[in-house]
Formats: structure tokens, C-alpha cells, sequence
């Protein structure tokens, strides 16, 4: 299938008008950035593992019955994809202190959660993405309670069904961002899931497989997300 117009370009992908009046065209690019666009650079052949990532734990959430906007791959780089009214929202849920959790709470990172904490950005480049209560979601008419409540608990069940994959894979998941968009009424789970939206610890030696390794320069990124992909296609 033949792209056309570009509709949009971020910081990680590009998305491409196609044939189809409700599908697009998800291109994933090798540009890396952190700590709110201040560090940039590219990871070499992050757009082509992100790409395999993102098709291939999409394609396994669907087979666990939540609705997702992935199609199919079409090439190394591109995902076809329902096109979704994107909530301006993004969900983030913790099953292990690290980031700005332990900057916020003082908790020692790596501290295992009880239960697995959802918490609720408001996607604004010039805001900084604040963190959002319930509330504050009602305010900016971001969405109704009953499309938060809902993506709360898709969110739930996407770190189960992750978390059930991932761990014989020897892949401990931190922590891990979603967002998602209407078809109609219905909520559909959107962008990507990839070592740039989630922290991934290594389960036998704590090796941090993520973009934590770009934000730290701690070296090895591009092998990281290598190992992560060959892991996820066991």
C-alpha cells in the first residue's frame, strides 16, 4: 500500500495518509530525545527494532481480546494503523519505583510496588506533561470520567497481559507509558510500545534495556534495544 500526505511528525515516528480514509501509515524514526526534547540524538536502527517491538507485543494484546489500532507491519519501519481521534492524555503505569517516581517520592529506586500504580499525564509539550488528577482531567475536558475510568483499566490489563509475556523472557517491566484514541465511542490503545515508552530491567541482573540508557548515557543503547527485540521474538 502506497503512502501519501504526511499528517504528522514527532520526536519518534511520522504518520502518512494512505489509500484507506480511516487507515495510516506509522513510520518509526532513529531520533531519540529526553528530558522534554533538551537532549536529542538518534539510535542507530531504533526505528526499524521499534517498529518489530511495537507489531509484535500489539498483535498480543489483541490475541488477549483489547482493542488496539495495529493492522499489520507493512515494511522494516511502517505499521498500518487505524486512524484514532488520539485522547490528549497518557497513561502511565508503575510496577517498580524508578524515574520521576523516585525523584517525587524519595522511595529507592527499584523498590517493588505492592500493586501497580496508574497515574495520568496531560500531553502538553508547553506544560512540561504534567501530572494530572482526575480532576484536572475534568477541567480541560480532556475526557469524560467514564473514558478515564476505562483507561485506567485497559491500562491494568495491558501490564498484566505485558508482565505475563515479558517475565519468561527475563524481562522485568518497570514501568510503561500508553495512550489511546476513539473510534467512534469505543477507546482503542494507540502509538507505540517500545524500550522508548517502557523501562525494562534485565530479570537476572537488574541491566536497565531502555531508553535509560540514552537518558543516562550509560552507553550500549543500541545494543539494548537489540536484546530486547530478540527476546520479545522468542
Amino acid at each position: 500500500m502506497a503512502t501519501h500526505d504526511l499528517l504528522y511528525e514527532g520526536k519518534a515516528k511520522k504518520v502518512w495518509a494512505t489509500a484507506e480514509p480511516h487507515e495510516v501509515a506509522m513510520e518509526f524514526k532513529d531520533d531519540a530525545t529526553a528530558h522534554n526534547g533538551l537532549k536529542r540524538g538518534q539510535i542507530r536502527d531504533k526505528g526499524r527494532v521499534n517498529a518489530r517491538i511495537t507489531a509484535l507485543l500489539l498483535d498480543f494484546l489483541g490475541t488477549q481480546g483489547l482493542p488496539t489500532h495495529f493492522i499489520r507491519q507493512m515494511d522494516d519501519r511502517t505499521l498500518l494503523v487505524r486512524q484514532l481521534d488520539m485522547i490528549p492524555l497518557e497513561v502511565i503505569v508503575r510496577n517498580v519505583v524508578a524515574g520521576s517516581l523516585h525523584a517525587r517520592t524519595g522511595i529507592a529506586e527499584g523498590t517493588a510496588l505492592a500493586s501497580p500504580l496508574v497515574e495520568v499525564y496531560y500531553k502538553s509539550d508547553a506544560l512540561g506533561d504534567p501530572l494530572f488528577n482526575d480532576e484536572h482531567v475534568a477541567l480541560v475536558q480532556a475526557a469524560s470520567p467514564e473514558e478515564l475510568a476505562r483507561m485506567k483499566d485497559m491500562a491494568r490489563s495491558v501490564n498484566h497481559h505485558l508482565q505475563s509475556f515479558l517475565l519468561p523472557r527475563k524481562l522485568i517491566l518497570v514501568d510503561f507509558k500508553l495512550e489511546f484514541g476513539r473510534v467512534g465511542s469505543a477507546l482503542v490503545l494507540g502509538d507505540e510500545i517500545t524500550p522508548d515508552t517502557c523501562r525494562l530491567w534485565d530479570a537476572d541482573t537488574g541491566q536497565k534495556l531502555d531508553k535509560d540508557r540514552f537518558r543516562q548515557d550509560l552507553g550500549g543503547v543500541e545494543d539494548a534495544y537489540h536484546e530486547v527485540l530478540r527476546r520479545v521474538e522468542r
